[in-house]
């Protein structure tokens, strides 16, 4: 970079590298899929590295009790257990990018 001591030249080309790795992985890890279940499977849900929901499925003898309140808390812990592995998998990958750097807003 020109007009810049060595160091800080070097130092602004390192970000940007990092900065580069961190975008293509990123891009990787939203093409991810992430799967959980709960009550023993009765329940199994998929995410992407986005976090958005791709399937749902609902295993059809949890419908014949009737139970809503039990289907509804089954279907938020898959959705919330999925979610946590995206985002746990993406922490651990860009850690690897940032040497352990907390950079807010990254997660």
């Amino acid at each position: 970079m020109k007009g810049m001591p060595g160091g800080m030249a070097q130092l602004m080309k390192q970000a940007n590298q990092m900065q580069m790795k961190m975008k293509k992985t990123q891009e990787e890890l939203a093409t991810k899929e992430y799967e959980a279940a709960s009550g023993g499977g009765a329940v199994k849900v998929k995410v992407n590295g986005d976090h958005k929901i791709l399937s749902l499925t609902v295993d059809p003898e949890v419908m014949k009790s009737g139970d809503v309140e039990m289907l509804q808390d089954l279907i938020v812990t898959a959705v919330n257990e999925a979610m946590k592995t995206a985002k746990d998998t993406s922490a651990k990958e860009m850690e690897k990018i940032t040497g352990g750097l907390n950079i807010p807003g990254m997660f």
